[in-house]
């Protein structure tokens, strides 16, 4: 009587090896079929149980399953990286050369234990991201930017320039839109801060959310312009297009890289001014970091009022710096002053958005610009966060407090119905009410 054999596991080479021979053993055989494409996965999953088969192995279900699915991975999808990609929990994964694996889970940034095969599976990966979008990456273009079919953010580098190898970094797009009652839910902003900014919206201000990497500027900027009214003509801008505008008069434009052929790319500033002439009600800018600035501000200043874009700066004076950097690189050779002019006509608000240590976005300033004095733009805080320590667990501990001034532009605000009390500014009405009946606070 024969016994069934013994299911077992294998260690981490042989593994390796079995799904390197089921994945080339696969690879060869949907090369001979002629399967549709809508079919062909279903029709993989029965050649990769028919080629198991034939190696007369017993490996537990589950395990096998996780094995087939590395296969399919491998040959369908993004490899190594595609159960990052299915992990709701993680927002960003981080691929430092074929060995090292990081993803942002929760706000923290943790090592995997998942690795590539070299880093020529490394590029293998890079090329399947790149290839249906018509963009290319070799040594003579050693860096490329990109979106997966689902909308999440890609950027790679190779060697020249990746020193250790090649390197892939993924922003991955939410499936679940946040939307503006959540952010004040997790403490990104306060309900007051909310409502001031959906007022500002709807009132066509200029809005410039400014913040580090990774602090939530592209989620911010996705949510604020879903407050434009849906009557209103939008154009977006961007690398890499990520907003998802739920509007339906919206026109998407995305950069183009050069061909291999010669300077026929189509840059940020190109899709800029060609917005001005499509007539659009706002334009949202996904990221100035260029030449483009310049016409941005020429933009908001000629009456395509209510404009949005974010900015890489770690507070509302540095971005004002910033901008003016930026703006001097459209190879105008403008005074200072004048730029200084330009950006204190343009921009009304400036939204800071910062990572904290404990891994949490917040608003951590709203900042109006007030004008000019002398040759200085003069800035001044509507909302603050104020930071009063740190938990025993880490957590950052504060407050999103108003500092009591209220906007110059709140007539604009009312014209568009919205009537915000004192209290939203920080005024306790009772304590003034209660000054005011106090008899020594009278004159006599």
């Amino acid at each position: 009587m024969s016994s069934k054999p013994t299911p077992l596991t294998l260690d981490v080479p042989k593994k390796n090896k079995l799904i390197n021979y089921l994945t080339t053993s696969l690879s060869h055989e949907l090369e001979k079929s002629t399967v549709p494409p809508d079919k062909q996965l279903q029709h993989a999953i029965q050649l990769l149980e028919q080629i198991y088969k034939n190696i007369n192995i017993q490996l537990p279900t589950n395990y096998r399953d996780e094995i087939f699915q590395e296969v399919v991975d491998a040959i369908f999808n993004y490899g190594p990286l595609q159960v990052f990609l299915d992990d709701p929990e993680v927002s960003e994964i981080m691929v430092n050369g074929f060995e090292h694996i990081y993803v942002e889970r929760k706000g923290k940034i943790i090592k995997t234990d998942v690795v590539f095969e070299d880093d020529e599976h490394v590029k293998r990966i890079i090329e399947r991201i790149i290839s249906p979008l018509g963009r290319r990456i070799d040594s003579d273009h050693p860096t490329v930017d990109g979106r997966l079919p689902d909308g999440s953010r890609v950027n790679a580098v190779v060697p020249p320039v990746a020193i250790d190898g090649p390197s892939i970094t993924i922003r991955k797009f939410r499936r679940d839109k946040l939307n503006i009652k959540q952010l004040v839910e997790y403490g990104t902003f306060s309900d007051s801060m909310a409502k001031f900014l959906e007022a500002c919206v709807v009132a066509r201000l200029n809005v410039i959310i400014s913040g580090g990497t990774g602090s939530g500027k592209t989620t911010l900027l996705n949510i604020l312009s879903g407050f434009i009214p849906s009557d209103e003509r939008i154009v977006t801008i961007e690398d890499a297009a990520e907003l998802q505008l739920r509007q339906e008069h919206i026109v998407r434009l995305e950069t183009k890289p050069n061909s291999k052929n010669g300077d026929d790319g189509v840059t940020i500033r190109d899709l800029v001014r060609n917005a001005l002439r499509m007539r659009p009600d706002r334009i949202v800018v996904g990221e100035v970091r260029g030449g483009e600035a310049l016409d941005m501000l020429q933009a908001m200043n000629t009456g395509h009022d209510g404009s949005l874009t974010t900015l890489h700066a770690n507070a509302p004076r540095d971005a004002i710096s910033r901008l003016e950097t930026i703006t001097l690189m459209s190879g105008l050779d403008l005074p200072v002053r004048v730029i200084r002019e330009q950006i204190a006509a343009a921009v009304d608000l400036i939204v800071q958005q910062t990572r904290m240590r404990d891994g949490t976005r917040k608003v951590t300033q709203i900042t109006e610009v007030i004008g000019m004095e002398g040759d200085t733009i003069v800035l001044s805080d509507i909302f603050k966060f104020e930071q009063s320590g740190q938990g025993e667990d880490g957590k950052v501990l504060g407050e999103h407090k108003a500092t009591g001034i209220r906007p110059l532009f709140m007539n604009k605000l009312e014209s568009a119905g919205f009537k915000l009390g004192p209290e939203v500014f920080g005024v306790n009405i009772a304590e003034m009410l209660a000054a005011n009946r106090n008899p020594s606070n009278r004159r006599r």
